[in-house]
């Protein structure tokens, strides 16, 4: 675990060419399809006491990636995502505290206008300086939430038991950040 006090007070930009919005979810209850949002922003200001900071992100839904475009295309319509509608996605942070060596980031995440609490697990990776003078800090934030609880409720059932697309979806947080 790094400590915190690594960063200084200010914003952190993130730095979306070198972060990752990840997702897993289970298809046909037997195997897993993994995702990204292509298209995101997001600042941390820390404070003086970095566990005071606040954190504020949108997705762009359009831009999912699931390395398959016709179920990217299914995903962005009506069934899904409805994107027509529901361009964006927001998170924004309601407290951070420390939890064993790591902390959990306390956030509302909003998805199709609906917003539901949700605690990601969080490293705190450090903080370095690159090669060009810039200083850089690396977070990953970790959470599993019910799609159903922000109203993604599409599905078939198979004959054999179970359904097409898992209840469950992990996300996955990679962020590295510019101190500006």
């Amino acid at each position: 675990m790094s400590d915190l006090k690594a960063l200084t007070p200010g914003t952190w930009t993130v730095d979306a060419s070198h972060s990752n919005i990840g997702f897993t979810a289970r298809h046909l209850m037997v195997a897993k399809v993994r995702g990204k949002f292509t298209d995101f922003t997001g600042a941390i200001e820390v404070a003086s006491d970095p566990l005071l900071s606040t954190v504020n992100a949108t997705v762009e839904a359009k831009s999912i990636d699931t390395g398959d475009e016709g179920r990217d295309t299914h995903l962005r319509s009506a069934d899904f995502f409805d994107v027509d509608n529901n361009k964006q996605w927001t998170l924004v942070s309601t407290g951070i505290k420390a939890a064993g060596s790591n902390y959990v980031l306390s956030t509302n995440l909003t998805i199709k206008g609906v917003t539901k609490p949700v605690d990601f697990a969080l490293e705190f990776e450090g903080v370095v300086q690159d090669p060009w003078g810039n200083t850089k800090a690396g977070f990953t934030a970790e959470a599993e939430i019910n799609r159903k609880d922000w109203g993604l409720e599409w599905n078939v059932a198979l004959e054999t038991g179970g359904v097409l697309v898992g209840e469950k979806v992990k996300i996955v947080l990679e962020i590295e950040a510019l101190k500006s």
